[in-house]
């Protein structure tokens, strides 16, 4: 029997789960069916995923705990995997909307996989309305982090329509293809990449502490001095309600704008994408907690895992590590917050690339060993916060994808919520569209749709201070998202935002759960 021992930060995944912290993740997709799709072509399909008893790595692995010297648990291969379990089918009230779907989806992201069978589900979703249908898979962390989990979905797909309609479900094509000219894929910038590398640092050689003592002596330097943007771990990141302790249900909302919109707006502002990203989250919860009196006075800060090329790296390829940045919350104009952002996130990176690889590497590993730690002892949310709350960045496929003749239309990340992170937002890009998935503690954040709502209205606060409007391009007619109520379509489609509404307009209050 083949056995994979799980290495210290997967077993953490493991020994650190409890019922209010589930570790798993998960993604959504959303695909239009076939136009000349049957009736019951939803039922076909569950029909011949519960038929198929092909299965691939890592999909067909199940725990076996190990009771000797090494408590790790290790990894096995199971042969006989209950489909009727794994596999579900789950139907929207007809016509189904984002709210509809977005609840559905908050409910199956809170309930627990059951680690004595391979730590994966799949909910099949129909009754959407436009035509369309959609999968939510989790995934326990322990196996495999979100975005290489959405990877392995997405090259289970195809970008051929005809040559889709014959593939396998996911799990019979697990395998991940072989690397190209013979060098191992770059690693995505995400929070289980930078933790997993901050792990390996351990080994790392006594040669870079001096590297190391230089890089943490020049951050205590700053302690008081916010002259030239760089923010500190715990000292700049203020108490707010997005770092209390969370309980067991959870939030789902989702977003989406076009990449050319987002990066036209980069352009005129002189930043990058992500900057974007970071400045439209950041508006978003500024106007998110203000309406609640919770707005701290000192700016939010947001981890960021990024990938960066070290000092001494002679084209081989980046590393990931992890920035932390303001949020320029405690700013109201928003061009000032965008340009403090930018600043912010300059400083961050031009810190930890001044560094060489091994150094950088173990820099991560201290950086991050509060958060392992937290992990570890549950502390979280009775401690003040390393950074507020954790947002990333992940590039994705440009093309279309299909399956079974149903074309892709989006993906949306689903990540972890723990104590002291009550709230996560990752985005990933597809297809021209740049797609955001918002998880929350329904308790802690309460009507977590509203903050994908802001996000737009941040997005257009950003464009009416840069761009001309001659130079606006418009946002398509968009679908309510997921885990948002009806909304005022001045919100997302006239380009209007909050301070050129009157001023004792109410904002647009989409209906909750």
């Amino acid at each position: 029997m083949n056995t994979i021992r799980l290495n210290p930060l997967d077993t953490a995944w493991i020994f650190t789960e409890t019922r209010a912290t589930p570790n798993h993740v998960g993604g959504l997709l959303q695909f239009r069916l076939p136009a000349d799709a049957p009736k019951d072509f939803m039922r076909q399909m569950m029909a011949e995923f519960r038929n198929h008893r092909t299965f691939t790595p890592p999909w067909n692995r199940r725990l076996k705990y190990a009771f000797n010297k090494n408590p790790a648990p290790v990894w096995i291969e199971d042969d006989d995997i209950d489909l009727e379990y794994h596999v579900r089918h789950a139907a929207l009230p007809w016509p189904g909307g984002e709210r509809e779907l977005g609840e559905l989806v908050g409910r199956l992201q809170s309930t627990p996989l059951d680690l004595m069978r391979p730590p994966w589900e799949c909910t099949l979703i129909e009754g959407l309305e436009g035509h369309r249908f959609a999968m939510f898979i989790k995934m326990h962390h322990s196996l495999i982090d979100g975005i290489s989990g959405m990877k392995l979905l997405q090259r289970a797909m195809s970008t051929d329509r005809k040559r889709s309609l014959d593939l396998p479900p996911f799990w019979a094509s697990g395998t991940a293809p072989a690397s190209r000219a013979g060098k191992e894929p770059a690693p995505a910038p995400t929070m289980a990449n930078a933790a997993e590398a901050a792990v390996a640092a351990l080994s790392g050689q006594a040669r870079s502490l001096p590297q190391l003592a230089a890089a943490f002596g020049k951050m205590l330097k700053r302690v008081g001095d916010h002259g030239d943007g760089m923010v500190l771990p715990f000292v700049d990141s203020p108490l707010s309600v997005l770092n209390g302790r969370v309980r067991e249900k959870r939030r789902f909302a989702t977003q989406h704008f076009t990449m050319e919109r987002l990066r036209t707006l980069a352009a005129a502002a002189g930043g990058t994408l992500n900057d974007v990203v970071l400045a439209i989250c950041g508006g978003a919860l500024r106007r998110f907690l203000a309406e609640r009196d919770t707005l701290p006075e000192a700016s939010l800060t947001a981890g960021i895992p990024v990938s960066v090329r070290p000092a001494d790296d002679e084209g081989t390829g980046n590393a990931i590590t992890f920035i932390i940045a303001t949020l320029g919350t405690d700013i109201a104009d928003p061009a000032e917050r965008f340009q403090a952002i930018r600043r912010s996130v300059r400083h961050a990176k031009e810190h930890v690339q001044s560094l060489p690889r091994q150094a950088m590497e173990q820099y991560t590993m201290l950086l991050m060993a509060p958060t392992l730690i937290t992990l570890l002892t549950g502390v979280g949310g009775r401690t003040r916060p390393m950074f507020n709350i954790t947002i990333s960045n992940v590039p994705g496929p440009e093309k279309p994808l299909y399956f079974r003749g149903a074309e892709l239309l989006a993906t949306y990340p689903a990540s972890i919520v723990t104590h002291g992170q009550a709230v996560n937002i990752t985005c990933q890009s597809y297809a021209g569209m740049m797609n955001f998935g918002y998880t929350g503690c329904h308790t802690s954040v309460p009507r977590l749709q509203r903050l994908a709502v802001y996000t737009a209205d941040a997005l257009a606060e950003l464009e009416a201070a840069f761009l001309p409007a001659p130079k606006r391009i418009a946002a398509p007619k968009p679908r309510k998202r997921a885990g948002q109520g009806a909304s005022k379509p001045s919100e997302k489609t006239t380009g209007k935002t909050p301070a050129a509404r009157k001023a004792k307009a109410a904002p647009a209050k989409p209906k909750t759960a």
